[in-house]
């Protein structure tokens, strides 16, 4: 009996602290920060450096293999309505995107469309490698595949003209008259149709809305396809010996 008493004495004890500091939370009283200088007085730990020196090495190879050529630069830069390098972004998600929306749903992918502002570098003349995919698209964006009616493609299409920088387009071309009004649209070379249903492909982020692209609002079915871009462009340049890329008529503007 005795034994008794102790245990439900322990367990009253228990239970009043624990209600006790349910009643009193703990609070924040002290904050204490110290500050680390990081600069030129620091030195390299050895054993660290041993223990990753065989990574970093095998890393650095596989990002300087040359996978590809560059007979001239290109960038983000050279052209007022489309420019070199948009436009073999483009070309790479419009195809990549293509071939793997057919195989696994059977549908093509009409146009694409990215932002200027992704385009984070330039491709030097000469061997292109990993670490340039790296360089241009250091962020973790994957393809998506959305359908989009007539009346959002014309939304799109104002937001192209009326942004006045080179987003990267693939599949479509934007012809304007000389007062910036549309003069002609067309989509995989056919006049665009406004009772269609057009599949785009772009990256998550902006048919999540990014960069102000808010006429993706409407898109239907969005298709995560979990391909990333900057591995759509180690895989085409894998693919292809020679970039070849320039500014071209699929964004222009008459001169009359």
């Amino acid at each position: 009996m005795k034994r008794l008493y102790i245990k439900l004495f322990v367990l009253f004890i228990t239970f009043m602290g624990v209600y006790a500091c349910r009643e009193q939370p703990l609070q924040l009283t002290e904050t204490k920060a110290s500050q680390y200088v990081i600069d030129s007085t620091l030195t390299e730990d050895d054993s660290v450096n041993i223990l990753i020196n065989p990574f970093r090495k095998r890393l650095n190879e596989v990002l300087d293999e040359p996978l590809t050529y560059a007979p001239k630069i290109l960038e983000k830069t050279d052209g007022e309505f489309n420019s070199s390098l948009g436009n073999l972004m483009a070309d790479i998600v419009l195809e990549k995107a293509d071939t793997l929306f057919r195989r696994r749903e059977g549908k093509g992918v009409d146009i694409a469309v990215l932002n200027y502002g992704g385009i984070r570098n330039i491709i030097s003349e000469g061997p292109v490698t990993e670490r340039n995919a790296y360089e241009v698209m250091p962020f973790e964006n994957t393809i998506e595949i959305v359908g989009m009616k007539g009346s959002s493609i014309r939304e799109m299409v104002n937001f192209l003209i009326h942004e006045k920088r080179p987003h990267p387009i693939a599949g479509m071309q934007i012809v304007l008259d000389a007062s910036n009004g549309l003069h002609s649209l067309k989509i995989r070379g056919v006049p665009f149709d406004e009772d269609r249903l057009y599949y785009v492909a772009s990256n998550n982020y902006l048919i999540a809305g990014g960069d102000g692209m808010g006429f993706f609002k409407d898109g239907l079915n969005p298709y995560r396809t979990q391909y990333k871009i900057r591995n759509a462009m180690v895989d085409y340049f894998r693919e292809h010996d020679t970039l070849k890329a320039a500014p071209d008529d699929r964004f222009i503007k008459l001169s009359e």
